[in-house]
């Protein structure tokens, strides 16, 4: 608690100091006819002239300020102390608990009945999790990705699989045969970056938390047993520890025949590799007691300093609405939060979507606490101790266990 006070203490002199500089003021000039969004990133950039869809059938404007993702969380932080931030805020499915926490987003519970689109059922169970705060309804789903498998089905045939592997002993004897090709081969990439495959592994080998009594159990047979599985592949040679070649290019020349990634990589794979075409597909997680995988994306919050309640409900109302989320697939190349949309035939007749879609129905949000990033970050160091220092993995788990439960309890 003291730490996110000297956090927001600096953010109120950062704002203070920003004012006093004639900064510009982004929520001044509001009225109660334009609707402010903050949105990150690729989307952001998109979204202002998107939202022009909203305003030929409705009496509101939008104004959407585009903040890149390096940013954002900083620029949020500084828009909760100083009580000027938007109507309406995109945040990434690990922030909402650390804002929820904070007071900085409405509870949308009173609103739920006036706006069928809010309602839970709508969205993947892995995204209602994410609406929801305590005992609140804290946002609603913009769009999801989730992680699946990336695969060269020429490469993969010719080690014996005519099929991609649907288990965990499949995956590493079909990545082990892969690498075993030859010198610069490997089988199967992971991004140690990416903090979330530590815990789609560890779902996957029936790990749970229990936030309600303050006890992630990392210590668990389960959890344990992720991490080994996890650093096995860098341990065998499996897969390369460090960065090397950009994957899309270790995809298209064969020395990394298959990856995690999300749906953002179909449109990468097809632009800068096309001789791949027909050479390579997407398929579920495999499989150990489940195939869980992470549920990412997007939900649209109103911030509890929002001018313009009404009109960001409106929005945010007919961002939700299936048409508005096919339209905006089709542009964005993201995927529908909405479960309705993918019965459409856009959905439904691209395989690669199919894949997504199927995934989806068991995918799980990162841990909802306000400290995840934190945590997910310390685990990130404990597995490059592990796997590029040589570090006894029972010894680092358990330090990690300690620091993480005591990073949650503070």
């Amino acid at each position: 608690m003291k730490g996110k006070l000297l956090v927001l203490l600096v953010a109120i002199i950062s704002a203070v100091l920003a004012g006093c500089s004639g900064g510009d003021d982004s929520s001044s000039g509001k009225d109660d006819k334009t609707v402010t969004v903050w949105a990150m990133g690729e989307e952001g950039k998109m979204l202002q002239e998107f939202s022009k869809k909203f305003e030929e059938n409705s009496d509101y404007k939008v104004d959407v300020q585009a903040i890149p993702w390096d940013t954002a969380h900083d620029k949020l932080l500084t828009a909760v102390a100083s009580g000027n931030g938007p109507d309406v805020v995109q945040l990434g499915t690990t922030w909402v608990a650390e804002f929820a926490e904070a007071g900085a987003l409405k509870d949308l519970s009173e609103h739920m009945k006036d706006y069928p689109t809010f309602a839970k059922e709508n969205f993947f169970e892995g995204a209602q999790s994410i609406m929801q705060y305590k005992d609140q309804i804290v946002g609603v789903p913009w769009y999801v990705d989730t992680r699946v498998l990336y695969y060269r089905k020429d490469l993969l045939k010719e080690v014996g699989y005519d099929q991609p592997p649907k288990t965990w002993e499949e995956l590493k004897d079909a990545a082990s045969k892969l690498a075993d090709r030859g010198e610069g081969s490997y089988g199967l990439d992971i991004d140690m970056n990416d903090q979330s495959t530590p815990f789609i592994f560890a779902w996957q080998n029936g790990y749970e938390a229990n936030l309600e009594e303050n006890e992630l159990n990392f210590d668990s047979p389960e959890f344990k047993g992720a991490i080994e599985y996890y650093t096995s592949f860098f341990r065998e040679g499996i897969s390369q520890s460090q960065q090397g070649k950009d994957i899309v290019q270790a995809f298209k020349d064969g020395s990394k025949p298959m990856f995690f990634s999300g749906p953002w990589m179909i449109n990468i794979i097809n632009d800068q590799a096309p001789d791949l075409e027909g050479k390579w597909a997407t398929a579920v997680m495999p499989k150990k007691e489940t195939n869980t995988s992470f549920m990412g994306g997007s939900i649209f919050s109103v911030f509890d300093s929002a001018d313009n309640v009404d009109g960001a409900l409106e929005y945010i109302a007919f961002m939700s609405q299936k048409d508005t989320q096919l339209k905006w697939t089709e542009v964005s190349s993201t995927l529908p939060a909405v479960k309705e949309a993918w019965k459409d035939p856009m959905m439904q007749e691209n395989p690669l979507y199919v894949t997504f879609g199927k995934q989806l129905e068991n995918a799980k949000a990162g841990l909802q606490t306000p400290k995840f990033e934190r945590i997910a970050q310390e685990l990130l160091a404990t597995i490059e101790r592990i796997v590029k220092g040589g570090a006894d993995i029972e010894k680092e788990l358990e330090k990690f266990n300690q620091t993480a439960q005591s990073i949650l309890e503070k």
